[in-house]
């Protein structure tokens, strides 16, 4: 009997996924998700993004069990697999959607590719997001972007009599045994997943979409940005977007029907509003790594090679992997992104700046460290926004933030850094952005140590801020003003340049035209505050 495989990737769901759809339509499948070490050995691979993984794998076994069916989970890499399953009950095609991962799994869907073409199997892959393969301009980015959010959602297949029912081919090799699972120190992950983190699956994804529509958009527009409120009023869906247990487009349409519920002016309706510009910012940053799979390894502008990669400092990485920068606000927002996988955008963007201006890290190595430690690690948003905080674009305007004023202006009163730094509840007010200026006579009356070094209770800064930005921008600015820098930045702007500012087509828009705006907007600068 001839079937199809329908190889799961980050598309753990049964509802709106076209490859399961189109699959089940032809004829019986082979429903298929592979452990592939090669991908987990990966320095951006992490333990809580295998037990993430783990529980959206058995929400969707049970979705799938519900249609009479079930998923087969095997451990290995996928042409290996799939030479051996086309002797053991040979098929003739493999339906999947289209991935854009690190570079391993880019290379991994190149073999696979070359491997059906080789053995006369047909591969069928599907867009997952409003990202296009093989784009030939961003000129033409939207359009297809508004064409695939706002096409209907694909319904989950249903068993039936009918000439389409679906139905499940086991695996041939399968025994009536439990297929045991690898341990997660056996794929090379340390056991330090955060103890606060969300929980995969597609249900639970249902849930906090629901919960925000419904109630946590209120908060969204002026709440995103404190790390006080944005736990609440951001979404929280990006892990489940991640892993596809949800699908862009049922998000998308979901919130339009919210917006259209609610009154013109109403504050929740804004909120949604603006929710749906960041959800055509989540594709245009993964467009980026979709066109330049290099930009995970190398500056997107070549002329930035050797900015800071030769100037490495252990040390200050170690004090920012350690939360122990001496900036309250930053050791806050390490020690809770380890306790929960999770941080808001604006304090993300704060990390990346400190350590790419003040501590003058290179990109990459801190990149893949923050890689473990976000939950919702998205590789093309990922790597498109170190590059874009580090000032290694050549087309963003570098932004460097504050620590100290951020402080001040997200957590006045300090309730977020005391919350997750316990010995800064010793500190008076007065003292409590900038404890390494408290006079000593303070420090010896509450009986507190500042310093440079772990046997101290409060971390002193390593590099005084005003002075190492300043260096660290000088630097920057000195290379950005030279003429062949300048002059390679026209063909980044054509490459990756958004061509639209922050503007959706209306829900159930029918057209499809081609952009025609022009290839250089006025500001090629990312705007996500609201």
């Amino acid at each position: 009997m001839s079937y199809s495989i329908v190889w799961f990737k980050r598309d753990l769901r049964v509802v709106d996924h076209a490859a399961l759809h189109a699959a089940a339509q032809r004829g019986p499948v082979l429903c298929l998700y592979v452990i592939e070490p090669s991908v987990w050995e990966q320095p951006d691979a992490a333990h809580q993004h295998y037990l993430f993984l783990l529980e959206s794998l058995r929400d969707l076994d049970d979705n799938l069990r519900r249609l009479g069916g079930q998923l087969h989970v095997i451990v290995g890499e996928f042409v290996a697999l799939a030479a051996r399953l086309l002797i053991a009950n040979p098929f003739n095609a493999i339906y999947a959607h289209e991935e854009t991962g690190n570079g391993i799994t880019y290379k991994r869907d190149l073999a696979v590719g070359a491997w059906c073409k080789v053995h006369n199997v047909e591969f069928h892959e599907y867009r997952q997001f409003g990202v296009v393969r093989k784009l030939k301009s961003r000129d033409d980015w939207k359009g297809y972007w508004d064409k695939h959010v706002h096409a209907p959602l694909l319904p989950s297949p249903t068993p039936s009599a009918s000439q389409h029912s679906l139905q499940f081919v086991p695996l041939p090799w399968q025994t009536t045994e439990t297929v045991k699972l690898p341990n997660p120190a056996k794929l090379g992950l340390a056991l330090d997943a955060p103890k606060h983190r969300q929980i995969g699956g597609r249900k639970l994804g249902l849930n906090v979409l629901q919960d925000f529509l419904n109630d946590r958009s209120a908060q969204y527009r002026g709440g995103i940005s404190s790390p006080l409120s944005a736990p609440t009023a951001c979404s929280r869906l990006s892990p489940y977007l991640a892993f596809g247990c949800i699908s862009l487009r049922e998000v998308v349409q979901s919130t339009y029907y919210a917006i259209n519920t609610l009154p013109a002016g109403n504050w929740q309706k804004k909120g949604l509003v603006a929710f749906v510009s960041r959800l055509y910012w989540h594709c245009h940053f993964i467009q980026k790594l979709e066109s330049e799979p290099e930009l995970e390894y190398q500056n997107v502008h070549r002329s930035y090679d050797g900015l800071r990669e030769n100037d490495w400092n252990p040390a200050h990485f170690e004090a920012l992997r350690t939360a122990r920068t001496g900036w309250p606000l930053v050791d806050a927002c390490v020690v809770m992104l380890r306790e929960t996988g999770w941080l808001n955008f604006r304090m993300r963007a704060m990390l990346v700046s400190v350590a790419a201006y003040p501590l003058w890290l290179h990109w990459r190595p801190v990149g893949q460290w923050l890689a473990r430690q976000f939950l919702d690690y998205e590789p093309g948003i990922h790597w498109s926004q170190m590059q874009m905080q580090s000032g290694t674009t050549g087309i963003n305007t570098p932004r460097v933030y504050n620590p100290i004023k951020q402080a001040q202006d997200h957590d006045p009163h300090g309730h977020f850094v005391r919350r997750w730094l316990p010995y800064m509840r010793r500190v008076p007010d007065a003292w409590l952005f900038e404890p390494w200026l408290m006079p000593q006579v303070m420090r010896e009356h509450l009986d507190i140590t500042i310093g440079v070094g772990s046997e101290f209770d409060i971390p002193e800064p390593l590099v005084d801020m005003q002075t190492a930005t300043r260096e660290a921008k000088a630097k920057l600015f000195g290379l950005r003003s030279q003429p062949e820098v300048r002059a390679g930045k026209a063909a980044i702007v054509e490459k990756h340049a958004s061509r639209a500012h922050l503007k959706t087509s209306k829900p159930n828009s029918k057209s499809t035209s081609r952009s025609k705006a022009t290839a250089k907007p006025e500001n090629p600068q990312i705007t996500l505050d609201f």
